[in-house]
């Protein structure tokens, strides 16, 4: 074990070299994240062109988009003993990319759904499994805090991503700044696919033994009787409940500070960069919760942060410029949290060895909850003029989340506190 290498270092300290790597081809694939820059900006273009597109059909590119994301990566899943991360991070990135260019050619809406939502969707599918893979592989001893600092890029790519696109937006027109995002991109994740590798078979850091329990329940849990565990209804609801209100949250929240807080397009789109700092931070925050405490626990915060956020939005009005801050930077930080308590609570309840597997089975319902979302909150704008009235259904989702995770999120073979539990006893 102790020959074992990464970056000519150990192992055990060259490994912490590959969560920024991580972070970073998860950055440029969470650019969708910043999709509500975009859409303005298209709704303009299509205008100009004769075509008028309504609020649901400019959220459409990014609703496909997550739902092709959320079904390609199980099939991704399965395929990583077979190809290895690196070659699925570096095609899928490729894809990704070719969506992005392509999306300049597009004449229409049911064009740019095919080329953005379709075929970038997918590549990110493909890729964004492998790093939290690779990571998690690697750190064993501390998967909950090491997926949770590697998923931060995808959520704090707003951050970069949405004042870039905007710039270039502004600079050189939308279709070419699709161009430029797509060579980009290609050029980034292809070269860092080739340094992102699995560890070898059995490799585990010195001195590191994992609890005998943990042990039993890998060998007796596998991915077929997943799907027989009332944990995996529980925690496949309580993330699709928890996408539905963040994911809505994030193709809504440039449009909504223009049209009911009377934000200027500028500061929207700066409001969307603030956002991902809070999307960012709840990944590893909630990571560490779900390792310390329990995926129950975990889940109930985060759907308290949502019935807050959306009581605050039901009573905003113009001018509410902070309330407005609050509650769209608590529904990133809730959404954060479910992209770190997913995965900690996959690795954590069933066999970590199917973890790409398995949570791909899981990461459907982050589909689920984009198409959901996305979709009533574009017919309640279209219906009511406002996006005001949506609030009340994510605040019920969240009630109905809470309850879910009340009763179904219990110990039913070996939770994350028992893990917890024997770690300490191992220290």
């Amino acid at each position: 074990m102790d020959t074992v290498k990464l970056f000519g270092l150990p192992a055990e300290k060259g490994r912490w070299f590959l969560i920024p790597l991580g972070m970073i081809v998860l950055l440029c694939l969470g650019t969708v994240y910043s999709w509500s820059i975009f859409r303005k900006p298209l709704e303009a273009l299509f205008k100009k062109e004769g075509i008028n597109i309504t609020a649901t059909e400019s959220l459409l590119p990014f609703t496909v988009f997550l739902l092709v994301f959320a079904m390609v990566m199980p099939i991704a899943g399965f395929y990583i003993k077979r190809f290895g991360a690196r070659l699925i991070i570096a095609v899928g990135g490729a894809i990704m990319a070719s969506g992005y260019v392509l999306s300049s050619f597009a004449s229409n809406i049911t064009m740019l759904i095919f080329t953005y939502g379709v075929i970038a969707g997918a590549g990110v599918g493909m890729a964004y499994g492998m790093p939290l893979a690779v990571v998690a592989r690697w750190f064993p001893d501390k998967k909950g805090i090491a997926v949770g600092l590697t998923v931060v890029g995808f959520g704090l790519s707003p951050l970069i991503t949405a004042p870039l696109a905007k710039s270039l937006i502004d600079t050189y027109q939308i279709k070419t700044t699709f161009v430029i995002l797509g060579v980009a991109f290609a050029i980034i994740i292809v070269a860092i696919s080739t340094i992102l590798a699995l560890p070898p078979k059995n490799w585990k850091p010195s001195g590191w033994n994992p609890p005998t329990s943990i042990n039993s329940y890998s060998l007796t849990n596998n991915r077929e009787n997943m799907l027989q565990n009332r944990a995996f209804y529980g925690l496949w609801l309580c993330y699709a409940f928890g996408s539905f209100a963040g994911l809505a949250a994030i193709g809504i929240a440039s449009p909504l500070a223009q049209e009911i807080i009377k934000l200027d397009a500028a500061t929207a789109a700066s409001s969307v960069s603030l956002f991902a700092i809070f999307n960012g931070a709840g990944r590893p925050f909630f990571g560490w919760l779900t390792d310390r405490f329990t995926p129950k626990f975990g889940a109930i915060a985060a759907f308290v942060l949502v019935i807050i956020a959306s009581i605050l939005m039901l009573n905003a009005r113009e001018g509410d410029t902070t309330t407005y801050f609050v509650a769209f930077s608590l529904f990133y930080f809730s959404l954060g949290g479910w992209l770190a308590i997913a995965p900690t609570s996959t690795l954590s309840f069933f066999n970590p060895l199917d973890y790409a597997k398995n949570y791909g089975i899981i990461f459907t319902a982050y589909g689920v909850g984009a198409l959901g979302g996305t979709l009533i909150a574009g017919q309640v704008r279209d219906r009511f003029g406002s996006y005001g009235n949506f609030f009340y259904t994510t605040a019920g989702l969240s009630v109905l989340g809470i309850i879910l995770a009340v009763f179904l999120l219990k110990r039913n073979f070996l939770a994350v506190s028992d893990i917890g539990q024997t770690d300490k006893a191992i220290r």
